[in-house]
């Protein structure tokens, strides 16, 4: 089996200059998806170059300015991931962008490699931001469609979050997203997209941890199983992932990025048909009524 230590990015582990997290098609071993986690001072100003990649400024916690092809967006973001959605900005290939903040703050980076740039610096607000609660029971979940297909523009780059009670499992059933298939008919039922989880736990004092599956076929063997804890990622290559397991007492957010070498820019999964069934009993099972979060906010 592959060793599980080329996929699970203890915090800190991946730090490089201004980054607390830097992921990149090369350091990850494939093609297209990165991320970059970036901490502000207050009144402290980061300098990005795009490059062949088109990005997102994603806000974690606290606000920035965002000053890119002659443009400048005000972020407002937000106190912390569990409090509501953000606003955030997209970021196209060969820009540069200076993203500064007045207070402070923690700044996701996500972004795709791409050969296009057709589309423009601009704008996400929070208020465009569909929040979907997904499963039931201790399955309920909740997740931040920011920059999917139908929620906005990209060339290739795919990003949500995902945030799961305590106690509860997400990205479940496993699913995988490996290969391009379609069906007898030459309908698409699966997508090729390699995937980053980058981890918060809610908690004090950093004790709070949750756990993170991922497992392969025969042909291309993996195997993961990581305690995740607040600053941690997880590199998806290929194979089923999940479930993404919250412990008691302790909520699971992460954020996914997505991209791939399809030029169609699709979602596409294919449940593990060993737990695919898990889905139909959702129908009978009410939503937990702890999603979603900060709602009083999001109002």
């Amino acid at each position: 089996m592959t060793s599980a230590s080329k996929y699970h990015l203890p915090k800190g582990t991946s730090a490089d200059g201004s980054y607390d997290l830097l992921v990149t098609p090369e350091s990850a071993g494939w093609g297209y998806s990165g991320l970059r986690i970036l901490t502000l001072k207050p009144g402290e100003a980061h300098t990005l170059s795009t490059g062949d990649s088109e990005f997102l400024v994603l806000p974690l916690s606290g606000g920035c300015t965002v000053a890119v092809d002659g443009q400048t967006f005000e972020l407002s973001g937000r106190a912390g991931v569990f409090a509501s959605v953000t606003d955030f900005a997209y970021l196209p290939r060969a820009s540069e962008a200076v993203i500064s903040s007045a207070h402070g703050g923690a700044f996701a980076l996500p972004s795709a490699r791409t050969e296009r740039g057709s589309l423009p610096a601009r704008y996400g607000p929070k208020e465009n931001v569909p929040v979907e609660l997904r499963g039931a029971g201790a399955c309920s979940r909740q997740v931040n469609n920011y920059c999917l297909p139908g929620t906005f523009d990209a060339e290739q780059l795919l990003v949500c979050e995902v945030l799961t009670p305590g106690g509860n499992w997400s990205s479940y059933p496993p699913h995988k997203h490996d290969q391009a298939r379609t069906d007898t008919a030459g309908n698409p039922v699966e997508s090729e997209l390699e995937e980053i989880y980058y981890f918060q736990v809610s908690g004090k004092d950093g004790f709070g941890f949750g756990y993170q599956r991922v497992y392969g076929t025969p042909e291309r063997p993996i195997d993961v199983l990581a305690e995740v804890r607040s600053g941690d990622t997880v590199l998806i290559p290929h194979g089923w992932h999940g479930p993404s397991i919250a412990a008691p007492g302790y909520d699971l957010y992460y954020l996914n990025v997505m991209a791939g070498p399809g030029q169609d820019r699709a979602w596409l999964i294919c449940d593990d048909p060993a737990h695919g069934w898990v889905r139909s009993t959702w129908d009978a099972q009410d939503i937990d009524d702890r999603l979603p979060f900060g709602a009083e906010e999001n109002e």
